[in-house]
């Protein structure tokens, strides 16, 4: 028997719920997870061999065959890909002597892309083993091929290679007034907590991701549950356990500021956290934290015992009577675990494929249990209102967006980083702010959100206008928009889940046909079968992921239709394969279950 999956199994409880951190680390030991480790897990852990397989190929940190000693990922995200990446991937590989995608002969090292790291702001970046690489130029890749060959340990690599910087820019209302550990939950307690419940419904706080659902609505839908539901009916029978979980899985590319906040003010967002767990009855919290932020890993747990140590956290906090304590776990690279109900499925061990909804994690979230799952910057935010009151935060804002908004600031601007606004702010004052010029348009909320041109850069953001998770991308007239919509294409046909056909196939097909496109070797009637195929994708996906996928297609196809027809060629489809009567029955079938099965038909033809 291997010893240290006995004990590392032993470490973890034997509970099939920290699959991901012990594979995480069985990853660690052997650059891949060995087939005699998933037996004995099978067997330590009570699970299915099949199970454990299912959980490693679905996360792209997980390998079933050997990776290098050093393991490096290059982000492909389009910032990077502005800043040269392709070019010096290239002279990577060249400088190790290693094939891209593959691991080198001796098996000292692998080179392979990855879809982003989270360091927009300071790419070209990448990860060795995990940790960061920022601001990457040929004579640091010089420089790490050289630590390689040499076979230095990373912990003597010199520290500056792994630098990252917050780059905060421009703070406004959350920023600039910091509250001290314990603050809030003193005023929590000392006002009482429907009275605080309701500073937070006064200020009214709308979730962070993107969505805007109220927060303070969430909270009480958690604790008290919904009106005349049968599954609290059967819950009042016993006694519930609730809990909280932090999103902390910002994997939409141009998005940092979370890493930001949990680097700089993460002890405000613990206080959020412990604050709903008073409000909801809760003992138990997790910060599902995003696999590219390992580095910020070893200084979150030093904030909790820290917080612990200050009795701010765990067994009877403040003298108050409430229990409540908080674990990180780290995810292992899918992008599908930022949607709320995939993070609860991984954190439970499992793939993170999105659930039917309903019933909604408030309801029946990690566990089956009421679930409140909120990201970083609600959290930080409700921990403010609580000190300062809900009208305070209120006053700030539109009549529908109360409060700031925190952007991640990159592309083509002179001052990527960290910008807060109050929301109605126009598009127009961050880009002055910033830096950028001569814009041909901007991305806001990452690739799942819609591309405007420069003749709307008077609107605002806003959940009633722009509504964004925090991504936003600047491009400047030299770069070319089906190249923007392409990369973001290729990378939803990447991290699509794989659960459901519509966005299995459909963005595959996606990729294909802009592909196809692009390459100057489409017909007049390619840009009108792109668009039919958007629309089926955007309304049979199971989830998000999907429902947003063709969303760079369409927004771009609404602005700027003359760059498709500039790329088309006139010619026929293969023989024997009717394109336009294939997407025209999936269009009939569109509201029917079957519509899927038919992408697969027009698949396996097209292909």
């Amino acid at each position: 028997m291997n010893r240290f999956i006995q004990d590392l199994s032993e470490k973890n409880n034997f509970q099939p719920t920290h699959l991901l951190r012990i594979l995480r680390e069985v990853q660690a030991q052997y650059h891949h997870i060995p087939n005699a480790v998933i037996e004995q897990l099978a067997d330590l852990l009570k699970i299915s061999r099949t199970h454990i397989v299912s959980v490693i190929e679905f996360y792209s940190f997980f390998h079933l065959t050997p990776r290098g000693h050093y393991d490096i990922l290059i982000s492909d995200s389009i910032t990077d890909n502005m800043l040269g990446k392709e070019s010096l991937m290239t002279y990577f590989a060249q400088q190790l002597k290693v094939t891209i995608g593959e691991v080198r002969q001796d098996g000292l090292v692998s080179l392979a892309n990855t879809s982003c790291t989270g360091m927009c702001d300071q790419g070209p970046a990448g990860l060795v083993n995990g940790y960061p690489l920022t601001r990457l130029t040929r004579p640091r890749i010089d420089q790490i091929s050289t630590l390689i060959n040499q076979q230095i340990p990373l912990e003597e690599w010199p520290t500056a290679l792994f630098h990252v910087d917050d780059n905060i820019k421009q703070p406004d209302l959350l920023l600039n007034n910091l509250i001290q550990p314990g603050d809030a939950l003193k005023a929590l307690y000392q006002r009482g907590l429907p009275e605080t419940l309701a500073e937070i419904s006064q200020a009214e706080l709308r979730g962070r991701g993107g969505a805007g659902y109220n927060t303070a609505w969430k909270w009480h839908l958690c604790y008290e549950g919904p009106e005349e539901n049968a599954f609290c009916e059967v819950a009042a029978q016993k006694k519930q356990q609730r809990y909280v979980v932090c999103n902390a899985d910002e994997g939409e590319p141009g998005t940092f500021k979370d890493r930001v906040l949990l680097n700089a003010y993460a002890h405000q967002v613990f206080e959020g956290m412990t604050l709903c767990a008073a409000i909801i009855d809760a003992e138990q919290g997790f910060l599902y934290l995003r696999g590219e932020y390992l580095h910020l890993y070893e200084k979150l747990q030093a904030v909790l015992n820290e917080r612990r140590q200050s009795g701010l956290l765990g067994p009877n906090i403040l003298n108050r009577g409430h229990n409540f304590d908080i674990e990180i776990c780290l995810g292992a690279g899918a992008y599908i675990c930022g949607e709320e109900s995939a993070l609860i499925e991984s954190l439970e061990g499992k793939m993170g494929i999105p659930r039917n909804r309903p019933p909604y994690p408030v309801t029946q979230g990690y566990l089956g249990q009421p679930t409140v799952v909120n990201n970083v910057e609600t959290f930080m935010a409700a921990a403010a209102i609580a000190v300062n009151g809900g009208q305070w935060f209120a006053r700030v804002g539109t009549e529908k967006s109360k409060g700031s908004k925190i952007l991640s600031v990159c592309g083509d601007c002179d001052r990527p980083g960290i910008y807060e606004y109050p929301f109605g702010t126009p598009i127009q004052t961050v880009l002055d702010d910033c830096g950028a010029h001569d814009v041909l348009g901007v991305q806001i909320g990452g690739p799942s959100g819609v591309f405007i041109s420069n003749q709307e850069f008077a609107r605002q953001l806003a959940f009633e206008d722009l509504a964004t998770g925090g991504s936003f991308i600047i491009f400047n007239n030299e770069r070319n928009i089906l190249e923007i919509v392409n990369n973001f294409i290729h990378f939803f046909a990447h991290e699509s889940c794989g659960f459901c056909t519509p966005c299995r196939v459909g963005t595959s097909l996606l990729k294909n046909q802009l592909t196809k496109i692009m390459d100057g070797h489409g017909s007049a009637g390619d840009v009108v079968a792109l668009e039919e195929l958007c629309q089926i994708i955007k309304k049979q996906s199971h989830c998000g992921l999907g429902q947003t996928a063709a969303n760079p297609v369409l927004s771009t196809l609404e602005r700027y239709p003359e760059l498709y027809q500039q790329q088309l060629k006139k010619i026929s489809y293969e023989p024997g394969f009717d394109l336009d009567g294939a997407l025209e029955t999936a269009r009939r079938l569109a509201n029917r279950n079957d519509a899927g099965a038919h992408l697969t038909q027009v698949e396996e033809t097209y292909e």
